[in-house]
Parts: C-alpha cells; sequence; structure tokens
C-alpha cells in the first residue's frame, strides 16, 4: 500500500522560544519569507503526499488561515498588477487537500499522533514535526518511503548526534542491513548519555504502518503524563521490524533560537535572489568582527 497521507502534529506551546511563541505558534514563525510549517507542506507535497492533517490546538487559528483562500489579499493583489505575488499566494492554498483536528490537551507526541487514527484509517502514513526543517533540496522523505516500499514496515529518521545531547532524543539500538539502514532493536526516549544504546537520535520525519495506534494504546503516560511515540515505537519493534535511516544533511530544529536563525540563514544563502547578497554580507561580518 502507497504512503498517501501525512499527518503534521502542530498543537505544542512552543515554550522554548517564548516571547516570540506567547501570541503566534512557533510553526509560523517566519524563515526567510515563509512560515516553518509551509516548508514541511511542501516537502511532504515534494515527496508525492497530498494529503495532510494538521493537529493543531487552542492558538492556532493562523496555521488555517495560511493555508486558506484570502480573497482580499488576491484581489488587491489583481489590481494592482502584482500577478508574480498573487501566483505565490494562490500556490499556498492549491498545494495540497489540507485538513485540521485540534487536540484538545498537548499530552505529548504520541498522543497527537493517536488522534489522526480516524483520518488515516488503515493506511501507512507519514509524520513531519512541524518544528523540524530539512535542508532544502534533501529528499529525505522520499528515500524513507522508497524503504517503506521495499520492506512494508515502519520506517523513522535517525542522525548522529553528540553524546552531551542524546540525551534530548530517543536513541536507538540499531542493527545494520545496509550502510544508512538499520533495524531497530530498541529504542530509548532520552536516555542518560551512559545509558544510550547508540548515539542515533530520532528526529522529526517517521513513516508509520498503521499498527501504531494499536502500540499507542498500550503505550502508558511518562512521569511527566505525556504518551510518547518513542515508547510506542518500541513496542511495535517488538511485534515487528521497524528501520531507521541514517541522514546525514541539513535539519533544523527552529524550536531552539540558534537552529532558528541557522536555518534561516543557510536557506537564504541558497537563494538565487538573496544567495550573493547575503554572502557578500556575511563575508564582511566576519571581517569587520575580526578587527573589533
Amino acid at each position: 500500500m502507497k504512503v498517501r497521507k501525512a499527518v503534521i502534529p502542530a498543537a505544542g506551546l512552543g515554550t522554548r522560544f517564548l516571547p516570540a511563541t506567547k501570541a503566534q505558534p512557533k510553526e509560523m514563525l517566519p524563515v526567510v519569507d515563509k512560515p516553518a510549517i509551509q516548508y514541511v507542506v511542501e516537502e511532504a507535497v515534494g515527496s508525492g503526499v497530498e494529503d495532510i492533517l494538521i493537529i493543531t490546538g487552542r492558538g492556532k487559528r493562523t496555521l488555517e488561515d495560511h493555508f486558506d483562500r484570502s480573497f482580499e489579499l488576491e484581489h488587491y493583489l489583481e489590481r494592482s498588477g502584482k500577478h508574480e505575488e498573487l501566483k505565490q499566494v494562490r500556490a499556498i492554498t492549491e498545494m495540497a487537500t489540507i485538513h485540521y483536528i485540534r487536540q484538545r490537551d498537548p499530552k505529548g507526541l504520541g498522543a497527537a499522533v493517536a488522534v489522526a487514527e480516524p483520518h488515516v484509517g488503515g493506511e501507512p502514513f507519514a509524520v513531519l514535526l512541524g518544528d523540524d526543517l530539512i535542508g532544502a533540496g534533501d529528499p529525505l522523505l522520499q528515500r524513507m518511503i522508497q524503504v517503506y516500499e521495499r520492506y512494508g514496515r515502519s520506517v523513522i529518521a535517525v542522525m548522529e548526534v553528540p553524546k552531551a545531547d542524546i540525551s534530548l532524543y530517543g536513541a536507538i539500538d540499531p542493527e545494520f542491513v545496509e550502510d544508512d539502514l538499520a533495524r531497530v532493536r530498541d529504542i530509548v526516549e532520552k536516555p542518560k548519555p551512559e545509558d544510550a544504546p547508540s548515539h542515533l537520535g530520532v528526529i522529526g520525519r517517521y513513516i508509520l504502518t498503521p499498527e501504531i495506534f494499536d502500540a499507542l494504546r498500550q503505550t502508558p503516560p511518562d512521569d511527566g503524563g505525556e504518551v510518547q511515540l518513542t515508547d510506542a515505537i518500541g513496542i511495535l519493534a517488538r511485534e515487528q521490524a521497524v528501520y531507521a535511516l541514517v541522514f546525514d544533511g541539513a535539519r533544523f530544529d527552529i524550536g531552539k533560537k540558534l537552529d532558528y536563525l541557522r536555518a534561516s540563514i543557510e536557506l537564504a544563502v541558497d537563494r538565487e535572489d538573496l544567495g550573493p547578497g547575503l554572502r557578500a554580507y556575511l563575508a564582511d561580518l566576519v571581517q569587520r568582527k575580526k578587527l573589533l
């Protein structure tokens, strides 16, 4: 069965980016000239997945507004002869079929994914975290879908992280079957560095089989009252194969302020309209700071 649907959890409170997220969702923070979540939706569409469910929460109405039609704006742009801007605005609403469901309480990523069960039904589906950006042009999700099509099992994305940071991730115990692909023997949520089974940490891209919902129902809340998707994947891995694709490209957690700045700079540097001027500015900035 093909992967036709994607779920984007976007119900978190964004506390790591306060005060900017006090009145706007972290997923709507602009990265260059687009909100972060638009990059995520574009990634899904670029991988052939055009049926998208966004999990929202209170205070997230601007997410829906962004992907909806804005007749007043379109009318103004058309009357003003701003045809390129009009094309960009309309493309946002036409790129995919987007559905929304509200998660009443932010009780962890696993709880957010669980509310998607009626929408995805008995199909495999992708999960893309709304604040996790993958570098422009990197086909990570496409590669994960290809692995799913080859093995017919869940696939998670992992990357090598520093030992000191592994306690911020779910860490896998890998059994490599290819150079960059491992079967997950076990997975541990936020282990102490000395207890981590590896330094391969789970990042915000998943292809999940529908059996994940049974695993989520078996997953008890953690000490903070949250249901962790990592724990459910661990249950699933004991019942059927789960694969981990090792990613070594550019990835930005825009919930972290430094990563947000990195994403804005790196994505802008690669653009034809902004890159030359930004590279010149950065070179000049480095020289000036060396002189101080």
